[in-house]
């Protein structure tokens, strides 16, 4: 792409030309980009100029700077869903062609806490099942995972090796999962979860908080799911009434 010939503001020419670079393997992701002054002098244009479009681009996500290092072309997610969509991490890894894969931390049965005792509508001698897990795609871990579940509500063929609990549920006659209420949070480096997904420092996490309903409203399942926001986006579609 020509910047001359594009009669736009200067610094729009320049999101663009480092857009197109990124995109067509110029600028590797999480490749270092030339320092400013070779940048500005590469793209004929001012320092101050660049600095605009670089601050904007790393607003867009795609670049990282790291202070007193340099500027980085960012990781692009992998997995892209609307958050209107109620999907496993099994098949968000699946439909993207890779391989699903879940690393068993710990599971237990315990009794509930007083936040239990409230999501669940449970009473205070209920059981309830607690099971961490990583769920990897190749291989690579990519998802802390963090679920809760009612012993009463937890289907008589689970085992502790189970990959997908939306899987699990939806083998039980009447006991599908129908719907979910659920929080995004984003976060920055998490001391316990960070370092189990092999973060970088500056690599954020998306958590997502969903309690999940069976088709009688009974909440059946809570979750805390945290994602590698290098590695996940979520989108809604909002419509106009």
């Amino acid at each position: 792409m020509s910047t001359k010939t594009d009669n736009r503001h200067l610094y729009l020419k320049v999101i663009d030309r480092i857009k197109e670079d990124i995109q067509t393997g110029v600028y590797a992701e999480k490749e270092k980009l030339p320092s400013e002054f070779e940048l500005s002098k590469l793209l004929g244009v001012s320092r101050a100029t660049l600095r605009e479009a670089l601050r904007i681009l790393e607003e867009e996500k795609y670049l990282i700077r790291r202070h007193g290092v340099g500027t980085f072309v960012n990781s692009r997610p992998l997995f892209s869903t609307g958050i209107e969509q109620l999907t496993s991490v099994t098949k968000m890894i699946e439909q993207v062609n890779m391989t699903p894969g879940t690393i068993f931390l710990s599971s237990q049965e315990g009794e509930p806490t007083e936040n239990d005792v409230i999501r669940f509508q449970c009473d205070k001698s209920d059981g309830i099942f607690s099971m961490e897990r990583v769920r990897t795609a190749d291989g690579q871990p990519v998802v802390y995972c963090l679920d809760k579940i009612p012993v009463k509500h937890l289907p008589a063929s689970f085992t502790h090796e189970e990959e997908s609990l939306f899987e699990l549920f939806g083998r039980e006659p009447h006991s599908g999962i129908k719907y979910a209420v659920a929080d995004i949070e984003p976060i920055g480096y998490h001391d316990q979860v960070s370092p189990i997904l092999d973060c970088d420092p500056e690599t954020a996490l998306l958590l997502l908080k969903q309690m999940h309903y069976d088709q009688d409203d009974q909440p059946v399942l809570y979750s805390l799911n945290y994602f590698r926001a290098d590695k996940f986006s979520f989108h809604v579609i909002r419509k106009r009434f």
